[in-house]
């Protein structure tokens, strides 16, 4: 009986936490795109989760391939992690 309920408060917590999870991706516009360097610079809005006000900065792409799915100009959603000191850019779509 105590396992069920540990169960349905762990699923609970899960499930609350997913709208957050969905919070983490920023919207911005590309500024500049350079391949050699796997970066992208990005004018983007707050990053709530990163207490970052907006700016504009430069940021690492985890998957070099995200730089054949955007131009300057793109306006986009991405997500951002802070690894060691760097500002990672792990998902990027187009903005809706």
């Amino acid at each position: 009986m105590l396992r069920m309920m540990l169960r349905a408060a762990f699923a609970a917590i899960l499930f609350a936490a997913l709208p957050a999870l969905a919070d983490d991706m920023t919207e911005g516009v590309i500024r500049k795109v350079n391949k050699d360097a796997s970066k992208l610079t990005i004018k983007h809005g707050e990053i709530k989760h990163l207490d970052m006000p907006p700016m504009t900065m430069v940021f690492q792409v985890k998957d070099p391939a995200m730089l054949d799915q955007v131009r300057e100009g793109d306006k986009v959603r991405f997500a951002v992690e802070s690894k060691g000191g760097a500002m990672t850019v792990t998902k990027i779509e187009p903005a809706k």
